[in-house]
């Protein structure tokens, strides 16, 4: 099975800085499913975060599927990110420090035909880290 859905979120590369990534699965409706393998989906907006030792994704966008009827989804609605007890509990204890937070970085399709997404435990750049261009002073 050939999927070649990859779902990227450049602005998250740009604006932070990746400690440590994780791979987690979604739980979706199938007209989500569907309109994923459609490539109809943007996680640039998104984020995510813990609710009750479970960790959700929020604001990522999933068009409506074009013929999925009343049974149509939410577009942006929150959906449960599938993770390991281990995994919940380290994003947990290192989500307490201070100005890191959990950004999805890659939405795919596996092998299997299951939809996938990468998160990474983020810190936010300065606005010098950010700058590509580096300006040399003439001495002149």
């Amino acid at each position: 099975m050939s999927n070649n859905i990859n779902i990227k979120n450049k602005k998250a590369k740009f604006e932070y800085e990746f400690l440590e990534k994780f791979t987690a699965g979604l739980q979706l409706y199938g007209t989500e499913i569907k309109s994923i393998r459609a490539g109809k989906a943007s996680i640039i907006e998104g984020y995510c975060y813990v609710k009750d030792n479970e960790v959700f994704i929020k604001n990522m966008y999933i068009a409506e599927y074009e013929q999925g009827s009343y049974n149509n989804h939410e577009p942006r609605r929150d959906r449960k990110l599938l993770l390991n007890r281990n995994e919940i509990d380290k994003l947990i204890k290192k989500k307490k420090d201070v100005g890191l937070t959990i950004v999805p970085t890659l939405l795919f399709i596996n092998d299997s035909g299951k939809a996938k997404l990468n998160i990474a435990l983020a810190k936010g750049k300065k606005i010098h880290d950010k700058c590509c261009v580096l300006i040399q002073v003439l001495p002149w």
